[in-house]
C-alpha cells in the first residue's frame, strides 16, 4: 500500500510492474461516474497487506464512514462506479438505496438453514484476504506497537531535499515561503523553522530569509537524524521526461501563416504529442490565403498554465489588436515566467516585447523552429528564474 510517511529509494527496491490500469475515455455523466465513486484503503486484494503508517491506520477505518456520509447509503457500493465487476454476495440486507433485492431469511453466517431446506446464503470464500502475521510468536497475533525507527521525523526529510535538484530546492523553499506567509501566529511560523533546521540547515536559513525573520535555534528531534544516501529516483528534474503526450498551446490570428501551423502539426504528430489551437474568438480563423482554422478553445478560456508550451502564429495587423487583449499578454507572459519554450512568427514580436519577453534557446522562431519547438515540450529554461522572480 502506499505509505505517506516513508520513502523508499526505488535503487534500493526497484519499482514492479503488477498490474495496469487503462483510462481510455472520460466520464459519460460526471456525477454518477466521478461524483460518486467511493475509494477504500481498506479494499484490498489478496497478497497485499497495509503498513503500519499512522495517515494509513487512520484511514482504513475512517473512509468507511465518510462514504457513508458523503454519498447517503450503507450500499454505496451498488451505486454503478463502485459496484465490482464479478459476482460478490454479502448479508448487507436493508438500508438506504437498497437495489439487490436479498432472498430468504439467511442474515448472519454461519447458519442451519440449509438443513431445514432453505437457503442459507452466501458463504465465505477461501481464498478471501489473510493478514500476514508481523511476529514469529506467536505467529498469528497482532500488537499495537511501533518501532522505534518512527521516532526519526527527519531522516527522510534530509534525504528528499538532498536528493532534489538545485532547481527543485529553490521550488520546494518558494514553497514553504508561500505558505508559511499565510500563517498568521508568528511562533507557528518559527516552530517550523525549527523544525526546518533538523532537515537542511541551509532550507531552514532560505526559509527564514524568505520571510524576513530571525533563524531560530533547532528543536531537539525525539531521534537524531541520520544522513540517508540521495536518490536520484527522489528528482522529477534528474529523470529523461518523454515528449510523447504533452500539449502544444498555439494561439493563431486571422492572416497568420499558414505554413507555420502546419509544421506544428506535423512535427506534434511525429512525437506523439497533441496541439490545441487557440484563437481570439471561439468560432476560429482565416489564414492567410483565405482557409479557415477551427479554434478549440477562446483566449480567455484557454491560458498558457494549461500546456507544455506555447506558440504565437500571428499576422502583423492582428498583433497589433492583441497589444490591448490582456488575456493574450498574459498568455505570453506566463509562459515565459514558468520558463516554457515558446515558438513565434515574425509578426509575434510586438506582444513578445511588450510581455517582457527576452529572447532565449527555448524563444523559437517558427516555421524553422517547429520540430525543436515541439522537442521542448518536456523542458524548462531554469535560468529564467532569475529574471521573473525575486531569489530565495
Amino acid at each position: 500500500m502506499l505509505d505517506a510517511t516513508k520513502l523508499i529509494p526505488e535503487e534500493d527496491v526497484p519499482l514492479r510492474i503488477v498490474g495496469r490500469l487503462v483510462l481510455d475515455r472520460w466520464p459519460d455523466n460526471f456525477f454518477a461516474e466521478t461524483e460518486q465513486v467511493a475509494f477504500l484503503p481498506s479494499n484490498i486484494v489478496p497478497g497485499i497487506d497495509f503498513s503500519n503508517d499512522p495517515l494509513l491506520q487512520g484511514r482504513l477505518f475512517s473512509y468507511l464512514d465518510t462514504q457513508k456520509s458523503r454519498l447517503g447509503t450503507t450500499n454505496f457500493h451498488q451505486i454503478a462506479v463502485n459496484a465490482p465487476k464479478c459476482p460478490m454476495r454479502n448479508f448487507q440486507r436493508d438500508g438506504m438505496m437498497q437495489t439487490m433485492v436479498p432472498k430468504g431469511r439467511a442474515n448472519y453466517e454461519p447458519n442451519s438453514l440449509a438443513e431445514a431446506g432453505e437457503d442459507g446464503g452466501p458463504r465465505a470464500s477461501d481464498q478471501g484476504f489473510v493478514s500476514v502475521a508481523r511476529f514469529e510468536e506467536p505467529a498469528a497475533e497482532k500488537r499495537r506497537v511501533r518501532a522505534e525507527s518512527f521516532a526519526d521525523h527527519f531522516s527522510q526529510a534530509r534525504m528528499f531535499f538532498a536528493s532534489q535538484t538545485e532547481v527543485e530546492q529553490g521550488h520546494i523553499i518558494a514553497a514553504l515561503v508561500f505558505e508559511l506567509s499565510k500563517v498568521k501566529l508568528p511562533h507557528v511560523r518559527e516552530r517550523v523553522l525549527a523544525q526546518l533546521r533538523n532537515v537542511d540547515g541551509a532550507l531552514a536559513a532560505r526559509v527564514a530569509a524568505g520571510l524576513g525573520i530571525d533563524l531560530p535555534p533547532a528543536i531537539p528531534p525525539a531521534k537524531a537524524p541520520v544522513d540517508l544516501p540521495v536518490s536520484d529516483a527522489l528528482s522529477i528534474l534528474k529523470q529523461e521526461a518523454p515528449v510523447a503526450g504533452r500539449c502544444l498551446g498555439v494561439l493563431v490570428t486571422d492572416g497568420a501563416d499558414g505554413a507555420a501551423v502546419d509544421a506544428l502539426k506535423a512535427a506534434v504528430k511525429e512525437a506523439g504529442a497533441s496541439m490545441k489551437i487557440i484563437a481570439p474568438k471561439v468560432g476560429g480563423v482565416a489564414l492567410k490565403g483565405g482557409k479557415h482554422l477551427p479554434a478549440d478553445e477562446k483566449i480567455d478560456g484557454a491560458p498558457s498554465v494549461l500546456f507544455d508550451a506555447v506558440a504565437l502564429v500571428l499576422s502583423d495587423e492582428e498583433a497589433q489588436e492583441l497589444l490591448g487583449e490582456k488575456a493574450a499578454l498574459d498568455f505570453v507572459s506566463d509562459a515565459y515566467a514558468h520558463c516554457k519554450a515558446i515558438g513565434h512568427t515574425a509578426g509575434a514580436q510586438a506582444p513578445l516585447d511588450k510581455a517582457g519577453v527576452a529572447a532565449d534557446g527555448f524563444v523559437l522562431a517558427l516555421p524553422k523552429g517547429a520540430k525543436d519547438l515541439v522537442a521542448l515540450l518536456s523542458s524548462r529554461e531554469w535560468s529564467r528564474e532569475k529574471t521573473v522572480k525575486l531569489p530565495l
